[in-house]
This record gives C-alpha cells, structure tokens and sequence, in this order.
C-alpha cells in the first residue's frame, strides 16, 4: 500500500488542533499516537506485519494466517503495569462473539478498552488489570478479511485453527509477550471459540509450537450449549409474565423440533428453527430485548438517551433473525462512523475493508456449527488443569443463567459435585455494600452470577467486572 505520508501529517495534525480547540484531549491523543507511526514501513504489495506506537503502548498488524486469509489485531500495553517478579503482569485476549461481532470493535470501544465511543477514557477498561488483545475473528469479521469468500471457515475448529496461528506468529517472535500468562476471555458466541482455541493452543504449547503460558479461559453469558438456552427461554419468560401460555406452547413445539433436528444431525436446519423460535419470542412478548429481559428491543441502555437508537431500527434488525444483530442493541449502532473513519486511517486499513459490527457471510457460513455445543471441551480442559471461570449476568436470555447452570451441570468433570454442593459467596464493589454478584469455586472451576446485567456484563456492571477480572488473571495491579 502506497502512503502519502506529507498529507497524512496535515490532515492528522489539522484533526488534531481542532480536537484542541474542542478540548477534546483524549481524542487528540488517540491521533497523535498515530502521528508518531506514520513513518513506520508498510511494504508495497502486502500488508505490514506490525505497527506501533513510539512509546510502544500499542502495536497492531494483520497476520496472514493462511494464503488469502488476514486477520487483524491489536494489542494495548497497560499503563497500570506492576513488575512483581511473583505475579506476571498478564494479557487478556478478548473473542468476541456473533458468530461475526468484531472485537476490535465492539469489545474494545464498546466494553472494556482504554477508550470509549467517543474517544473519552473509559473509568473501568481492563487495561488496569491486564494488558489487552483484540481480534477480529473470524476472518471475514471487522477489519480481518479473505481475498476470496471460500477462504470463510465454517467451524469453531477452523476458526480455533487460524487464532492458533496469529498465536504462534504473535508470541513466538516476542519475548516480552511469552512472560506474560495469556488469558481468553470470551463473550456469547466467542465462548466456543474460547474453548476451541484453548485445547488447539495446549496442544501446540505441548508440541514445542506455540511459545506462551496459558493461564485460564473465562467464558461470559457464552453459548456454549445451545439447547440448554433455547430450552430455558420461554419458561423464563413466563415466569417475568412476558409470555403468556400461547407464547409458551408455540415456544415448546420449536424447541422440540431443535432438539429432533440436533438428534438427527441436521444442524443447519436447527439453526433455521433457532431463528423462527427467536421471532416467535419477539412477537409473543411484544419485542422483549435478548440481551436484557427488563427492557424492550429497541430501548437504550441507562447511559444512553432514548434518542441515540430508534426502536424501528432494532424491530428491523430482529426480523431478519439477528443474523445482523448479535449484540446489544445501541451499544455499536453508532461505532461504524468511527471504525470507519479516525479509526481506520489511525490503524491504516486497505481502503476496499469496511468495518460492520457484524459479519453476516460469516454468520451464515457458520449455521452448520452454530448449534453445536461444547461442553466436552470444557470438560478436557478441566482434566488438563486449565482455569475455567463462567460469568453470567443476570437478566440475560439469548445465553440465560439458567441456561448455564444446565449446561454445567451436565459436565463429566470429576470435581462437579462438590463444586454443585458448595454455597455461593457475595461479591461487592464500591462503598455501597450492595450485593454485585454471587462467586463459588473448587480446584479450577469458577462461577459468577453477576447482578443487574444482561448479555453485556462489563457495560452493565464494569465496577465488580473489573474486579472479578482482576481475580480471574490473578493481576498483580493495585
């Protein structure tokens, strides 16, 4: 890719005046870190394997991780870092879900990264715990892209195939990031990936491979088993009095045609019922919003005005069976002005890759897998000693508690019973003394149930978040 680099400086720098003038300084300083890069190498005719900042906070890139195939990430280097020789300062790899949600949008500017929408620092982001790495998987999501489409792939295990990759390419050449204990951490659909990835990154760690120390895997509100969450939906639903006994009855023929069709091996089939049992959930309950049973589709979130997102936009995106909404209505509606702009020319993304919060040909190469479950591999990565933590928010249904607690008990770990036995324990953050969440723990199984927060956890509840992220990656910080 040719660069002027003459005019990239007067616009960076004219951008960044005004920003100024605004008294917009966090935004300045998201641009002029770019300024600081602009003159690092990108050669002709292929992407740049890494670019960074001067003060090395951030570093981002495409690998190519097959022939055609490039996925894009970036990695934040905390300023909270603590040097304790005990405790390695760790990383948190952040998967996003979908199948087709773009982590390095949604994850990063959304939830958890260093700034929010708009460019403001964010009070919570996990950069104070941990340092952070988003992707964009698979290819095909956000900024990562495929120079044909059957270079899509169409299953967790590909998909693990390709993060092991950017793994290897990422950590074997970096020293400073092999101290560091990786953790994934996974959001919905990001938690089959999580798993995936897990079990591939053991294998490849074992093998001499893959150069890093994995530390565990938290997997939030995931959809790690399917059936389990379909299962729970209208009963939970009628018990919020959002579904009468109609909605109830139609709900309960489709869930068993889901579990017929799964039985049968007809995977894509069951997905195509999944979505018509999602419409049928919308109409009984008058657009109950998925992603958190106290609002309606279509209703911004606490922190937002009701003018920020229209609710014919939301119904719109419903009825098309979610595949263009997998995740939190009004959280990234208004993230592609940015990803698309200050953002992409920071990042100097090819000009013909367009950001979109959600990759709908990778949802739809994905229906085959979608609704298989992966409980047996959280089993294999308990027997290998691997950290598993699950947190759920509470007013989730898309990925319920309910269904969680399910799919868990349904695991042939040897611990599971005394795990199951144990009482839970409050969790608090702040000087309220408000009860936040509920925790259990044995050997290296952990469970939070996190209060007041729906399929976003770290939006709805970021102070006892943080907290439990702190734990989960055992961080040294303060």
């Amino acid at each position: 890719m040719h660069i002027n680099t003459s005019n990239c400086l007067l616009i960076l720098l004219s951008t960044f005046h005004l920003s100024c003038k605004m008294r917009n300084f966090s935004f300045a300083i998201f641009l002029i870190t770019t300024i600081t890069c602009i003159a690092l190498p990108h050669f002709h005719g292929r992407l740049a394997m890494a670019t960074c900042t001067q003060d090395g906070s951030e570093r981002w890139g495409y690998v190519q991780v097959r022939p055609g195939a490039h996925m894009f990430w970036w990695h934040y280097k905390s300023p909270y870092r603590v040097h304790d020789p005990k405790k390695p300062w760790p990383i948190i790899l952040w998967l996003q879900g979908g199948p087709g949600g773009s982590g390095v949008g949604i994850g990063n500017f959304g939830e958890v990264g260093p700034l929010d929408r708009n460019l403001n620092p964010r009070n919570f982001t996990w950069l104070r715990k941990a340092d952070l790495l988003f992707v964009d998987n698979p290819v095909g999501t956000g900024y990562s892209f495929v120079e044909e489409e059957k270079l899509l792939v169409k299953t967790d295990e590909e998909a693990a195939k390709d993060l092991t990759t950017l793994l290897i390419k990422l950590f074997n050449r970096n020293k400073s990031l092999q101290r560091s204990p990786l953790y994934i951490v996974a959001e919905s659909y990001g938690g089959k990936y999580a798993v995936t990835l897990g079990l591939s990154a053991l294998k490849e760690i074992k093998a001499g491979r893959l150069k890093l120390k994995l530390g565990g895997i938290a997997l939030g509100n995931s959809w790690m088993s399917p059936v389990d969450f379909v299962v729970s939906w209208a009963p939970l639903l009628k018990d919020f009095s959002r579904i009468d006994n109609s909605g109830l009855k139609t709900s309960t023929r489709l869930v068993e045609d889901i579990k017929e069709q799964i039985a049968n091996g007809q995977m894509k089939e069951a997905t195509k019922t999944w979505g018509e049992l999602e419409m049928v959930i919308m109409n009984s309950s008058n657009y109950i919003d998925f992603y958190n049973i106290m609002r309606d589709a279509g209703s911004p979130p606490v922190s937002m005005t009701t003018n920020e997102l229209s609710r014919k936009t939301t119904v719109n995106s419903y009825s098309r069976n979610l595949d263009s909404l997998r995740v939190l209505p009004g959280l990234v509606e208004d993230l592609k002005p940015l990803m698309n702009g200050v953002v992409k020319e920071k990042l100097k993304i090819p000009k013909n890759v367009n950001w979109a919060e959600q990759g709908d040909l990778v949802f739809e190469y994905f229906s085959g897998d979608f609704m298989t479950p992966r409980i047996n591999e959280v089993d294999q990565l308990l027997d290998a000693g691997v950290q598993v933590t699950i947190y759920n928010g509470q007013l989730d249904l898309i990925c319920s508690t309910k269904g969680a607690e399910a799919w868990v008990e349904k695991l042939k770990w040897k611990g599971l019973k005394t795990f199951l036995d144990m009482d839970r324990t409050p969790a608090y953050c702040g000087d309220d003394m408000e009860t936040k969440a509920f925790r259990k723990s044995y050997k290296n199984l952990h469970f939070y149930w996190i209060l007041k927060a729906g399929h976003f956890v770290p939006v709805d509840q970021p102070c006892i978040s943080l907290d439990m992220v702190g734990n989960i990656t055992r961080s040294p910080a303060r």
